[in-house]
């Protein structure tokens, strides 16, 4: 194992999108001070010290801590990520909000946990990847583990409710199974049990089924079920190419809903347009290729496993963001990483990244 400074690269491009996307949120949560009921400076004060502050803090931390560690303890790691979340149905710590139980409340502030649990399940299932090595391809230690690891997390999410979560734990489990060596057939079964998955969750949770028929008939209920992806379209489309200019969202004031969270990609493409969008999937797109390459020449299987999970797991999330804000697919609630209101998920993602970067620091020797 050969040991070398930091992939500055990688580094770099983590900043542009991480300054980037706070400079979009910045103009993006303008839109706050129009409504009433919003407190902005709390909004602004938690993006700014939990997620970016305390994010940059636990990068550098973890960038310095050996990432064997990680793979040392990431069964006591999922375990407390697991415990961490279930805190959500405590009376007293959980609270709900927009009919979902998903934050902790302690004192005047609160965090998601599923965001840790994200980062606990890629570092469990990098490990038992890594350990079970060739055994990946068979039934018994490759296709079920799975399916068990992600049930797990499932119960919990499920009961939040959680879909969109659960939907991206899901999909980056299926990437890092075939990055490990798992069978494509084996993968097929399991995109074929998701998508039957949430089909049978449609008559169980009605929230998914609405979501479902408004994705296949969009302007069906403009004033209710349909509003969102409707003012999401007329932001977007409003953008053209060039947009109207930084500020200049109009969309942001009162008509969408969750100008900071969910839609906060349609407030972009309103005021940067077409252009400013194409550079932004650039961005990612940079960060995905420069990361998969550092899981490339990572030391180990372990090593190499967890970069991609974690690359994976934020390429995945922010592209179904985007494209349910385009109305490629059903709107799913999933932020959009870098960019997005929540301080926990920007923190919880800045700490990977650390990781990352610790990893990124050895290869394997030739």
């Amino acid at each position: 194992m050969l040991e070398r400074k930091i992939d500055k690269s990688f580094l770099i491009i983590t900043l542009i999108l991480l300054f980037g996307g706070f400079f979009i949120f910045t103009s993006a949560s303008l839109g706050l001070l129009a409504r009433e009921g919003v407190d902005f400076f709390t909004v602004a004060f938690n993006q700014i010290f939990f997620g970016l502050i305390l994010g940059l803090i636990a990068m550098a931390w973890f960038s310095k801590t050996d990432f064997k560690k990680w793979n040392k303890y990431a069964f006591y790691i999922f375990l407390a990520s697991l415990a961490l979340t279930a805190l959500v149905f405590v009376p007293g710590l959980g609270f709900s909000h927009g009919g979902a139980r998903r934050w902790i409340l302690l004192g005047s502030m609160s965090f998601q946990p599923a965001e840790f649990l994200k980062i606990g399940f890629v570092i469990y299932f990098s490990a038992w990847l890594a350990g079970i090595k060739e055994k990946v391809k068979s039934i018994k230690y490759g296709l079920l583990p799975l399916v068990a690891i992600v049930g797990l997390c499932g119960v919990l999410l499920l009961k939040q409710p959680d879909t969109g979560t659960l939907i991206v734990i899901f999909l980056t489990a299926i990437a890092m199974y075939i990055v490990a060596g798992g069978k494509w057939s084996h993968a097929a079964i399991l995109s074929f049990v998701l998508v039957a998955g949430v089909i049978s969750l449609m008559f169980f949770q009605p929230y998914i089924k609405e979501r479902v028929l408004t994705f296949l008939n969009p302007t069906g209920d403009p004033q209710g079920a349909s509003y969102q992806i409707q003012q999401s379209l007329i932001a977007i489309g409003s953008g053209g190419w060039g947009g109207r200019g930084f500020g200049q969202s109009i969309q942001k004031f009162k008509y969408l809903p969750e100008p900071i969270g969910d839609s906060i990609f349609a407030v972009f493409a309103e005021e940067w347009g077409f252009i400013g969008c194409s550079i932004l999937i650039i961005l990612f797109l940079i960060f995905v290729m420069r990361g998969l390459k550092i899981a490339s020449e990572a030391p180990n299987s372990f090593s190499r496993l967890f970069v991609a999970g974690i690359i994976f797991l934020i390429i995945i999330q922010s592209f179904i963001n985007i494209s349910s804000m385009l109305g490629i697919i059903p709107l799913t609630g999933v932020p959009l990483i870098f960019v997005s209101k929540g301080g926990t998920a920007l923190f919880s993602a800045l700490a990977a990244i650390g990781i990352i970067l610790n990893i990124s620091k050895y290869r394997r020797a030739i």
